[in-house]
């Protein structure tokens, strides 16, 4: 008796359509999370008297007193559109829309480089309130104060690139020993008037820090003025949300990068003074400082453990690096206001 054949299991046909499709899209997310990883780096620091020596060296310009201030500020600004994947903070297109670790670092160091143009313009190139005002540091005050997340015409980097050569013209006649070009007064007040916008910044960022545990913050009455009849003092609970913990934290990598490079170059120019107010080792104490907060991330992402957790708090690390910077600034401060 023969046994009947068993029919062969039928072939389950593929789809080319759908193979041509799926292809592609999961190489483009490939594409998209390499291109994620590269750009997520943080850029290295460097050396801002030799950079800039350099950079006189080659226009054919002396290394005047304010020329590696002024170009430590070329330098940061040009970081930000120079370093991995360019200016990232108005990408309106992937990767760069997915990414939100180093456009806020980006928008810390834009703070800085703001802040350090303004006081050029406002104090360390004049020599009293009733002075004029450079010409180029004051088109490039606004300019880098012009939206960081613009990308419609003009677009934040061109902003900040006509910034740049406003800078640079300051510099160029900064190295002139003509009269009536530009100026740099290295004098302890103009310092210390800077130092209090620094404090001011550092103190904001490490109480926006601490908040990742929550904290109970003291308001004072809403009408001091109207003395005993003034209601108690509140304290508020506040606690930072979890999704922006990483925000607040690239934040202040991104502005001590900038200020420990500024600070550096002030060192250079204003030693003279520095060393007449016994406020050299003050200054060497907030780079140190800086340059810890600058150590490396030894995690993929900002771990936020309880403060006395098994899990690091990365978070509370950066907040103890930049309030003993702010001590030491508060302390250096006060030996440039001695006679």
């Amino acid at each position: 008796m023969n046994a009947t054949a068993t029919p062969a299991p039928a072939r389950r046909r593929r789809n080319p359509l759908g193979l041509a499709i799926a292809v592609p899209i999961a190489i483009l997310v490939l594409l998209v999370l390499v291109l994620m990883w590269w750009w997520d780096k943080e850029p290295a620091q460097f050396d801002p008297v030799a950079v800039t020596t350099a950079h006189m060296k080659g226009i054919g310009r002396p290394l005047s007193t304010g020329a590696v201030t002024t170009y430590t500020l070329i330098r940061s600004v040009d970081t930000l559109t120079d370093k991995r994947g360019g200016y990232l903070s108005n990408d309106k297109m992937p990767p760069g829309v997915f990414m939100d670790n180093m456009p806020n670092w980006e928008f810390g160091s834009l703070t800085a480089s703001r802040d350090l143009a303004r006081a050029l313009r406002n104090d360390f190139s004049r020599s009293q309130t009733q002075s004029t005002e450079d010409k180029d540091l004051g088109e490039a005050d606004p300019l880098l104060n012009s939206p960081n997340d613009r990308w419609l015409l003009p677009s934040s980097e061109s902003q900040y690139g006509k910034a740049v050569d406003d800078l640079a013209n300051y510099l160029s006649r900064l190295s002139d020993a003509a009269d009536g070009n530009a100026h740099f007064y290295a004098r302890a007040d103009n310092l210390a008037d800077y130092l209090q916008t620094v404090s001011a910044r550092l103190g904001s960022l490490s109480q926006r820090l601490s908040a990742s545990v929550g904290q109970l913050k003291v308001d004072a009455a809403p009408d001091a003025s109207v003395g005993a009849n003034a209601g108690p003092a509140k304290a508020i609970y506040v606690k930072t949300p979890w999704s922006k913990i990483d925000d607040n934290f690239y934040e202040a990598r991104g502005y001590t990068w900038t200020l420990l490079e500024q600070l550096k170059a002030i060192r250079h120019d204003f030693a003279p003074i520095l060393r007449s107010k016994n406020a050299d080792a003050s200054l060497q104490q907030v780079i140190r400082e800086l340059e810890e907060s600058q150590k490396s991330l030894g995690s993929p992402i900002v771990l936020n453990g309880s403060p006395f957790g098994f899990f690091a708090n990365h978070s509370l690390v950066m907040a103890n690096y930049i309030s003993r910077a702010n001590a030491a600034i508060i302390d250096l401060r006060a030996l440039l206001g001695r006679g």
